[in-house]
């Protein structure tokens, strides 16, 4: 079989790029473009490509455009909002993402952020390094998991993960989602179907793992947040678009809700005059929940392992829909 090439248009650090190659079958071929290349060595390289991997570098539309026999654009996250997935629709070219490769490592953070917020994590913190001792503890503003309702916005391959997490907290698990699970995935993973509002209005934590489309772009807003408990918290380790920042300022301001945990921002990086990163009850990461060591050999394996699939004959796993399309 003829060596098949693979480019790979990438904002990865040179260990990690080794890593990501280290994993390609023997008589692939990969073409490694960092940042630094250009407009047209990426035109030019994509031409004879058979297939494209993406990771921190997204191709442009003359690039696609220039993928003259290209079968796949294999993405390594799990997010795709940034593809033109209409101009790869036209010229019959699929894009699968990481089929779920991070998905536990997003899963962890959002717990994560879950715990700092009712535990008080950078409070304690502080206090402690400073001598303070257990000065912001006051034994009504920390909690508990158990028997919380988690709401979750959004039940693909990160979402299923969450609701296995919180339920070895003993956290009860509803979720709403635009395409709800069958009855026997939902039995399985023990998780109630519920309607949009009632999701805000019943939930102590809403945590948002939904793609960014055009269906939910903001769905968090000012209308959903005034549904939400004064007690409740906002977890989105998803894509910060998917909340209308300007609206959870407000409630966070005015105390329509207790606290919000953010790896994503409308803007990323996130200005460091954003008000968000000013308040108490805002626990803030900059966009590394997917981001693991142990992320890299799956993300890797699963896409090389789709590009064989389709010189096997057979059809690529984790193909993205265009829902914006629909």
């Amino acid at each position: 079989m003829a060596s098949t090439k693979v480019v790979f248009l990438t904002g990865l650090k040179e260990a990690l790029i080794e890593e990501v190659v280290s994993y390609s079958p023997p008589d692939y071929e990969v073409v490694v473009l960092d940042k630094s290349s250009t407009e047209e060595q990426r035109i030019n390289e994509v031409r004879d490509a058979d297939f494209l991997l993406c990771y921190g570098q997204d191709p442009s539309d003359e690039v696609i455009k220039s993928l003259e026999k290209c079968r796949l654009v294999q993405l390594l996250a799990a997010g795709y909002d940034r593809m033109n997935l209409d101009l790869l629709a036209e010229l019959e070219i699929p894009c699968a993402n990481n089929g779920g490769a991070n998905s536990w490592a997003v899963a962890d953070q959002a717990v994560l952020l879950m715990l700092a917020i009712y535990k008080q994590l950078l409070a304690s913190d502080n206090s402690t390094r400073e001598g303070r001792w257990a000065e912001p503890i006051t034994g009504q503003n920390t909690f508990e998991m158990a028997d919380k309702k988690v709401g979750i916005l959004g039940i693909g391959n990160i979402g299923r993960q969450v609701a296995k997490r919180v339920q070895g907290f003993d956290a009860k698990v509803q979720y709403f989602d635009l395409y709800p699970l069958d009855e026997r995935t939902a039995e399985e993973l023990n998780v109630t179907y519920v309607s949009l509002e009632e999701l805000f209005s019943t939930s102590d934590i809403i945590s948002c793992h939904t793609p960014l489309t055009n269906d939910t772009k903001h769905i968090v807003n000012s209308n959903t947040l005034s549904l939400m408990k004064p007690t409740a918290i906002l977890i989105n380790t998803s894509r910060g678009p998917v909340v209308d920042e300007e609206a959870l300022i407000s409630a966070l301001q005015s105390g329509v809700i207790a606290a919000a945990g953010l790896d994503v921002f409308e803007k990323e990086p996130v200005s460091p005059d954003n008000p968000l990163l000013k308040m108490d009850n805002v626990v803030a990461t900059p966009h590394m929940a997917g981001t693991t060591w142990d992320t890299w050999a799956r993300r890797a394996n699963f896409g090389f392992e789709n590009m064989e699939r389709i010189r096997n004959g057979e059809a690529p796993q984790a193909v993205v829909k265009n829902f914006d399309s629909v």
